[in-house]
């Protein structure tokens, strides 16, 4: 349906974001740019939602380099805590990205309410942007997807990022953080949203 979509900026600073993108994206012959790599700088996340966020760096991307740019936005979201940490998945790990603080406070807050549900879900909302047409438009289109499992302390593997090693999703015994990263990209929220982008953008 996009047949001149032969490159993308992917609007993050993540680099293991930007890595799992990369590698979804190889097989389409997709040239990826990243932000950080261009001197583009991430926004602040101020909307109240991942798709709000999501469309927030995909805009200011598309508008600061004139390329097709990919926003993700994507968190841990802990049923027992109303859904938290939610769209501050990253702020809970502090100025530092440090996820062992981040997964620490997820364990201390749910001890704290005593906690006996630790059912929870990743969700990932990309955002496709295209550049500003000449009648001063963009073309948006929003893609979401959502794993979900439940929580396992103390966190296990060094594979993936973020909050992965807590993370167990359904039907498996291991966390993220202890799969490789064929068998995560299988099932990964991140994974799930962009079969359908690839559904939309690159279907024959």
């Amino acid at each position: 349906m996009y047949p001149n979509v032969k490159s993308v900026l992917i609007a993050s600073h993540n680099s293991g974001k930007v890595k799992e993108i990369r590698d979804l994206l190889q097989p389409f012959g997709v040239e990826v740019f990243d932000a950080s790599g261009i001197g583009i700088e991430e926004p602040e996340e101020t909307e109240p939602s991942f798709t709000g966020n999501a469309l927030l760096k995909a805009r200011a991307a598309a508008k600061a380099s004139n390329k097709l740019s990919l926003g993700d936005d994507s968190g841990l979201c802990v049923n027992a805590l109303g859904g938290q940490p939610g769209i501050y998945s990253a702020r809970w790990a502090g100025p530092s990205r440090d996820f062992g603080v981040a997964m620490a406070r997820v364990e201390q807050e749910l001890l704290a309410i005593k906690a006996s549900d630790y059912s929870a879900y990743f969700i990932c909302v990309l955002a496709l942007v295209w550049p500003e047409d000449a009648n001063g438009e963009m073309k948006e289109l929003v893609f979401e997807g959502k794993v979900h499992g439940h929580l396992r302390f103390p966190p296990k593997g060094n594979n993936g990022f973020g909050y992965d090693p807590i993370f167990v999703a359904n039907g498996q015994k291991i966390s993220f953080g202890e799969m490789d990263e064929l068998n995560k990209n299988g099932m990964s929220h991140r994974t799930k949203a962009f079969e359908k982008l690839i559904a939309e953008v690159f279907a024959d």
